[in-house]
């Protein structure tokens, strides 16, 4: 991961949990952080776990803090997405613990491919990253690129 003034998160990666659910996580991606740097964890609708790195977690809390008390809504949805929203620092050996229910939500048994999206990353079981490669090879992710303006 280079340094441009703010960390970002490319790449791919393939790892294996350990016998206590913990995963490493690229040594790339922890260099720009100190060990008491929080991050959140929450599972994203698509089947896999989003990590947010502290900038997007300074970003999230404002939009949060901003909610008013009085929107019912509002406050359901922070509820139910902090409910299921796991904070962590990562251990003195680049690993952080995935709970039982984030690990169900994104199909993870052992293995795990981390993938990188330039401002956070995401972990997916080897099925569901397959299953996004799939929808997104050949000329269909040229297309998706040009709607997307890249």
């Amino acid at each position: 991961m280079a340094q441009l003034g703010k960390p970002f998160y490319t790449g791919l990666f393939r790892h294996t949990l350990d016998d206590k659910n913990r995963l490493t996580i690229p040594s790339a991606w922890r260099s720009a952080h100190g060990e008491s740097d929080t991050f959140l964890a929450t599972p994203h609708p698509d089947g896999y776990v989003a990590v947010l790195p502290p900038v997007e977690v300074e970003k999230l809390h404002a939009k949060i803090a901003a909610m008013a008390l009085s929107d019912r809504d509002a406050q359901d949805v922070a509820a139910r997405f902090f409910a299921a929203t796991h904070a962590f620092t990562f251990d003195k050996q680049g690993r952080i613990g995935l709970t039982d229910e984030l690990r169900k939500h994104a199909g993870i048994d052992k293995d795990a491919v981390l993938v990188g999206s330039l401002t956070k990353f995401n972990l997916y079981s080897p099925d569901r990253w397959n299953r996004v490669e799939q929808r997104t090879a050949g000329e269909n992710f040229g297309d998706l690129m040009r709607r997307m303006g890249i």
